[in-house]
């Protein structure tokens, strides 16, 4: 037989879904690896996918997205963050914001072009650069320096080959919020170069230690950003599959067209539950946002009593400890922390070398589980000190 595509064959499956797997076979697995919010997604919305069933809302939308779902974004956008963009010619709706990204990446990118990925990133963001035809190019960030993303060290990585940066804040696996001024000179850098930036906002809603910046916003980079987000995290809608893409009227033009082709449109009970997500009041997504906060202060405490020097995470819902103090690296510790007290973290490694010696903690599980996590933690630790 001919062999298949040599990139997507070279390319490893998900660190995060192996350990996932593993852990599914197993007894009294508390599980604090996969990036899901615990909470069901709010009543209203579900009301509203149920009634947009009922009334026979089955059909495909335009390739672009319900209307009104577009302006809704845009309209929330400008309120939160003062960003300018036109619902009819730079929003388009994506199967997620893993369709976006996709997207976004198949539009820029020319065969051979490099995308500079600070790391440790989203395991997808590197395969995607590469399914598109680009190469992806990492650069370091360090959890000393609280995974900023220090321009110096972006541009030293930057060649005529390269053509955008794509970064996510607040970060998976970090947790990291990249500071306004880190922000405002990679923008500096684009203008300078002329790059474009990908920047993935999926967990905007979900800071707690500062206000969220929109990449888009910033002076010199709405005409070279394109802006990914959607409803999976804060509204807990992950698998009514709704995101969005948020760019200049030719990126979106070229997103529309691949998306037509591949996707067709996002699925049209989903939309309209989108549209109900964003019409209603804030009151439920403030809870779990509130909630979250509240687990983030209780699971990082706790970290650090174990002896886990751990980073503060602003954002999202990740805790992102270092585990170099028990002698093992990451991927060795997520193993036998797993085998030896049934609780499942994901090795940093999985997420570049900058992730090495760290072990990504979702704090998206209930309150009661996270603190018996940490005991089991605990004792694991104190295992592991009688061994050396």
């Amino acid at each position: 037989m001919k062999p298949l595509n040599d990139v997507i064959a070279a390319c490893p499956p998900s660190g995060i879904r192996r350990f996932f797997d593993i852990a599914a076979e197993m007894d009294d697995v508390i599980s604090l690896g996969v990036g899901e919010p615990d909470f069901v997604t709010p009543w209203r919305v579900r009301e509203a996918g149920i009634y947009a069933l009922e009334q026979g809302y089955t059909t495909y939308t335009s390739n672009a997205g319900l209307p009104r779902l577009r302006e809704l974004i845009c309209a929330d956008l400008a309120k939160r963050y003062g960003a300018d963009y036109d619902p009819g010619d730079e929003c388009l709706i994506t199967t997620g914001v893993s369709e976006g990204l996709d997207l976004a990446l198949r539009v820029l990118l020319n065969p051979g072009d490099e995308v500079i990925v600070p790391e440790p990133c989203y395991v997808a963001y590197e395969p995607c650069v590469a399914f598109a035809g680009g190469t992806p190019v990492r650069v370091p960030t360090r959890w000393e320096d609280g995974f900023a993303v220090d321009a110096d060290v972006v541009a030293a990585a930057i060649t005529p080959r390269t053509k955008a940066i794509l970064l996510g804040s607040p970060a998976n696996p970090t947790g990291a919020v990249q500071p306004r001024a880190a922000l405002e000179a990679l923008v500096r850098l684009a203008e300078e170069h002329d790059l474009y930036l990908v920047s993935d906002e999926i967990y905007d809603r979900l800071t707690y230690t500062g206000g969220h910046t929109c990449l888009g916003t910033l002076p010199g980079a709405r005409e070279r950003t394109v802006l990914l987000g959607g409803f999976s995290k804060a509204h807990a809608m992950t698998g009514w599959r709704v995101g969005w893409i948020c760019a200049p009227a030719p990126v979106a033009e070229l997103a529309v067209r691949v998306h037509q082709y591949t996707m067709l449109c996002a699925p049209h009970v989903s939309q309209l539950a989108a549209v109900e997500a964003l019409s209603a009041p804030d009151d439920e997504v403030d809870a779990m946002v509130a909630d979250y906060d509240r687990r983030r202060r209780v699971f990082v405490k706790g970290l650090r009593e174990t002896g886990l020097e751990c980073p503060e995470p602003g954002g999202a819902f990740y805790a992102f400890p270092s585990i170099r103090s028990s002698g093992l690296d990451s991927e060795t510790f997520a193993e036998r922390l797993l085998h030896a007290e049934h609780v499942a973290v994901v090795p940093g490694s999985v997420f570049g070398p900058s992730g090495e010696g760290h072990v990504r903690c979702s704090y998206a599980t209930a309150l009661p589980l996270l603190e018996e996590a940490l005991v089991r933690i605990d004792r694991f630790l104190r295992t592991q000190q009688d061994v050396r």
